[in-house]
């Protein structure tokens, strides 16, 4: 094993560097891994441009991982040489919400990439309680169960039944994973976006029933889209102050409004309107364990378009001469993987 390894640090807004660092050491209960793949995402961008609200820097960013496994404790089930995937939420266990099983939003949590350095870089220790093999997705695929599990709780948490009609606002790689398990769960989509190669790709690969343009008359056509009565839920994946107060007209009477994009400061309604429609506003935030294994079994089972959704690739310490490319609205960014 070598004693030093490579990372990227983003020290400032646009500023990635490639650093030594002493190889990590596995402490009780954590195992050393090697990572493989790590995927860019909206965050990752936002860190990037210096947007991210609750953010410090210098970090190693990097949250959404795979990797193989080097040394772990005998009672993991875990051995040297599997291929695995990272839940980056790393809860305290005691918490009143982690006692509920709601580790997902844990009052301490710490998110790799965020709160502490994440794995843009060759080897990180984590608890082994954080690690699950990666068993019959590849690990490109593997790289990419946190971010869609995000889509998969939200749409948990708002109960979906088959043949509602839901409205995803925002189709960045978030709004993505939640407009494919709202039609797994059974729904008739619909998407919201200004980008025209974001509402190509949901209308051609995901195949949703309606893709409309952000802009003048896109009220309208939404209302077309809906029968006239909008949406029996609506989700926001923006984290844009603006849509997401926009976003409560849309919800149909007796329907439901999910935040899953967070922003920082205030987010206002009209109190008559929610109350007319007895308006129900739920906040999902990260993904839980059973979430994963959601994300998990529809790999297998082929149901989610991976292959299509990694639109571009570059080895990880290519990283700082791609980011500029991969923020910019023409690039049609859906997921990027750096791989090691």
């Amino acid at each position: 094993m070598p004693e030093t390894m490579k990372a990227i640090l983003c020290r400032e807004p646009r500023q990635l560097e490639i650093v030594e660092r002493p190889l990590p050491v596995a402490g009780p209960g954590e195992a050393l891994v090697r990572i493989r793949r790590v995927g860019v995402c909206g965050t990752d961008m936002h860190i990037y441009q210096g947007n991210q609200p609750y953010f410090v820097y210098p970090r190693v960013m990097g949250h959404e991982l795979s990797a193989e496994v080097v040394t772990a404790p005998t009672e993991s089930g875990l051995k040297p040489g599997d291929a695995v995937y990272v839940v980056p939420y790393l809860h305290c266990g005691h918490c009143v919400a982690c006692r509920a099983g709601r580790t997902n939003c844990c009052t301490s949590l710490k998110v790799l990439g965020v709160h502490i350095d994440g794995g843009m870089c060759e080897y990180l220790a984590l608890p082994a309680s954080d690690l699950f093999k990666a068993e019959g997705i590849s690990l490109d695929e593997a790289a990419m169960v946190e971010f869609l599990a995000i889509g998969a709780h939200a749409v948990a948490r708002a109960g979906i039944a088959p043949g509602q009609r839901v409205l995803v606002v925002g189709t960045g790689p978030i709004g993505v994973g939640v407009a494919i398990f709202a039609q797994l769960a059974g729904a008739e989509v619909t998407v919201l976006d200004g980008r025209p190669e974001r509402l190509a790709f949901c209308t051609d690969v995901l195949k949703v029933a309606h893709a409309v343009t952000l802009g003048d008359g896109d009220e309208d056509a939404l209302r077309i889209a809906s029968a006239g009565e909008f949406f029996h839920y609506v989700f926001d994946a923006t984290g844009n102050p603006k849509a997401m107060e926009r976003g409560f007209g849309f919800v149909a009477h007796g329907g439901t409004y999910v935040l899953v994009s967070i922003v920082q400061g205030n987010i206002s309604f009209s109190d008559p309107e929610f109350h007319k429609r007895e308006t129900t506003l739920l906040s999902s935030r990260n993904a839980a364990l059973i979430d994963f294994a959601t994300v998990m079994q529809a790999m297998r089972d082929g149901r989610i378009p991976t292959k299509a959704m990694n639109t571009h690739r570059a080895p990880l310490f290519e990283v700082a001469q791609c980011m500029p490319a991969w923020i910019r609205p023409e690039a049609g960014t859906i997921k990027a993987l750096l791989e090691i």
